[in-house]
């Protein structure tokens, strides 16, 4: 590029970013705020304001996000196996290529930590890093339903809820429970209750993380009076970080805990 034509982008830069000063303090309307500080910030952990009604019940928005996310996630997998899986060939297309290193990376992530039983562990980090991904992600989109006040609000990410974050907790430590019992009898329900800590670890750090993300993004939104740009590349940016981290940290702790439960016993030989 020569010396001309990055005058003109650096002219056209500035003034881009001119105008979008001009528009935010022109539309920026300082200390109005629809709700104090801390009720905002107890109604992001507790949700007790802005509820939904389903067939007559009071549910949590997390919970409308949790079935839409499961709905989309199982009607992609179904249009997967109908349309795209059988098509597969040697050498892999792009879509072919993603499937297959996402598959792969779960799949080896099982084999090292689990190198003697390792299937049913496979399939459920698989499953479970998939959900908490696009159970994370999907408050990006914006999507948005309404609350019995009468207000469309956008529906959060699943587990920024305690109840979801528990449920994937108590879930894994089943999966391992199961996967000792299975391989080691008692013995792996005596190695897996020996963890009983780690469902409330799981749980605490999958919400901890989320809820993080979330308070600090609502504080960005109610403390800067500039807030029209910032907000968004920090709500961005944690929303990408925990989803990418919280899956792997989740998904690392099940199967490194999986494959301790699960390890044959050896009977020491008398000399």
């Amino acid at each position: 590029m020569d010396k001309k034509k990055k005058n003109i982008v650096i002219i056209v830069t500035v003034l881009v970013l001119a105008l979008l000063l001009v528009g935010i303090i022109l539309t920026n309307e300082p200390n109005k705020h629809k709700e104090p500080l801390p009720e905002l910030m107890t109604d992001a952990v507790l949700h007790e304001s802005n509820q939904y009604a389903f067939f007559g019940f009071k549910i949590n928005p997390s919970l409308v996000s949790a079935f839409s996310v499961t709905g989309i996630l199982l009607f992609v997998a179904l249009l997967l196996r109908i349309f795209a899986i059988p098509k597969f060939k040697t050498v892999p297309g792009k879509v072919q290529h993603v499937l297959e290193a996402l598959v792969g990376f779960f799949d080896q992530l099982a084999k090292s930590n689990s190198p003697h039983y390792n299937k049913l562990l496979g399939a459920y980090i698989f499953a479970a890093g998939t959900y908490i991904c696009f159970g994370t992600i999907f408050e990006l989109f914006g999507i948005q339903a309404m609350a019995m006040s009468g207000h469309l609000l956008a529906l959060p990410a699943v587990h920024a809820d305690i109840n979801a974050a528990i449920s994937m907790g108590i879930m894994s430590y089943s999966v391992i429970l199961l996967g000792g019992i299975l391989h080691n009898g008692v013995r792996g329900i005596g190695l897996t209750l020996k963890e009983f800590s780690l469902p409330i670890s799981m749980s605490f750090r999958l919400f901890g993380a989320l809820l993080s993300g979330l308070l600090v993004t609502e504080l960005v939104y109610y403390a800067l009076s500039l807030s029209f740009v910032l907000p968004v590349v920090v709500a961005v940016l944690f929303t990408l970080l925990h989803a990418i981290i919280q899956t792997y940290v989740l998904t690392m702790l099940t199967s490194v805990f999986y494959g301790e439960v699960t390890e044959p016993h050896v009977k020491k030989q008398e000399v």
